[in-house]
């Protein structure tokens, strides 16, 4: 079973950028296809990018195509999010998560598709 901790957030000016991390432990990290979503308050979790286990395939929100940009390593346990051209709307919590259900971009986009989630960093941009 593996264990998710993320970290990077904080507050950045609008046009800046951040960079997340996500830190796995506890099981056989290129096995796990992941992901990246973010919740802001009073709303529903929302997806942001996935990633299939070996880094050759993602997918993205349509609202951060183009800004952000998912990645991993392997041999360190570890996937990322670049974040560009940060946006006021880019404000929330986000989340990593991982799942052994395999890569299928249409599925990978909803929470339930995921087993394993970290605790969350929080991304501010300021306006």
């Amino acid at each position: 079973q593996v264990q998710l901790v993320e970290s990077g957030g904080g507050l950045v000016q609008a046009g800046g950028s951040l960079r997340l991390s996500c830190a796995a432990s506890g099981g056989t990290f290129g096995y796990y296809v992941m992901g990246w979503f973010r919740q802001a308050p009073g709303k529903e979790r929302e997806f942001v990018a996935t990633i299939n286990q070996s880094g050759g395939s993602t997918h993205y929100a349509d609202s951060v195509k183009g800004r952000f940009t998912i990645s991993r390593d392997n041999a360190k346990n570890t996937v990322y999010l670049q974040m560009n051209s940060l946006k006021s709307e880019d404000t929330s919590v986000y989340y990593c998560a991982a799942t052994l259900r395999g890569f299928i971009p249409a599925q990978g986009m909803r929470v339930r598709w995921y087993d394993y989630w970290g605790q969350g960093t929080q991304v501010t941009v300021s306006s």
